[in-house]
């Protein structure tokens, strides 16, 4: 008998270990905010991306996601800070705490949802196939485009629209660098964000010799957070107040996104 209830007692004990343990853990993915807090600053993740994030003329960090994360950040009493990562290793930058959220037009896709605790969608986008202007008729569909040479963004939701239709790319540290690749001739293809192709390629440009043909999907944009992270409620809080109170829409004016944003 003596034996059964020291069997019994261990098996309790073990169980309340494991439900400390288990409580702990919660705890600290609901403390997100508070550590973010405690050290003063949230440190955003982001790519060279207009225009999203880039670096102005005063060489500080700009753009419609850089200025609403600053913005977030005040709303949490910390100072922000922003640090250009390897797009591919975003989720390790994350959960190893170099970053606190990636903040730069990502695409909400499957993969992002299950590895990070995400906000609200907050802007419309889509993956555009850019090419030399004087070519742009020849690739008006998904087919005429599988004979051309393709340069993208390493881990970007471009590359996972190519591998989707099985047409093979070189790969690139940012959009940014791709189309470079395509302005110099050294690839005859990106495939890059929508909104970055509005502020970047065409007219009154830097690339005033590139335009974008095929669309190959639509997308919504969204912020990452560590799982179980609580900013991303609260950020969700803080896009609804935004977009009710015009801030967000003013922001966004600024950039030229404001046909895109999403209703909070």
């Amino acid at each position: 008998m003596r034996k059964f209830y020291k069997v019994i007692t261990l098996i309790l004990a073990v169980a309340m270990l494991a439900c400390i343990f288990a409580a702990c853990g919660k705890e600290e993915a609901a403390s997100d905010s508070a550590y973010v807090q405690e050290k003063g600053k949230l440190v955003v993740g982001i790519t060279d991306f207009a225009p999203m994030d880039y670096i102005g003329d005063n060489g500080e960090w700009i753009g419609f996601d850089a200025d609403m994360a600053a913005a977030f950040a005040e709303s949490l009493g910390v100072e922000v800070e922003f640090v250009e990562i390897n797009w591919d290793t975003k989720e390790m930058e994350l959960n190893d705490k170099g970053i606190d959220c990636v903040w730069n037009g990502m695409t909400l896709t499957d993969g992002v949802k299950n590895a990070m605790e995400t906000s609200n969608a907050y802007c419309n986008n889509a993956q555009v196939v850019v090419v030399n202007s004087d070519v742009a008729e020849q690739y008006q569909d998904t087919e005429s485009i599988r004979s051309l040479s393709f340069v993208v963004e390493a881990g970007s939701a471009g590359a996972e629209q190519l591998d989707a239709l099985g047409i093979e790319y070189i790969e690139a540290e940012s959009q940014a660098d791709a189309l470079m690749e395509v302005a110099a001739g050294t690839s005859d293809a990106c495939v890059i964000d929508l909104l970055m192709a509005g502020a970047m390629i065409g007219e009154g440009t830097s690339y005033a010799n590139l335009t974008y043909t095929v669309a190959l999907n639509s997308e919504e944009y969204g912020v990452g957070f560590r799982k179980g992270s609580d900013l991303a409620a609260k950020l969700n809080e803080f896009l609804k107040a935004s977009y009710a109170d015009g801030t967000m829409i003013e922001i966004a004016k600024l950039y030229g996104v404001q046909e895109s944003l999403i209703a909070q």
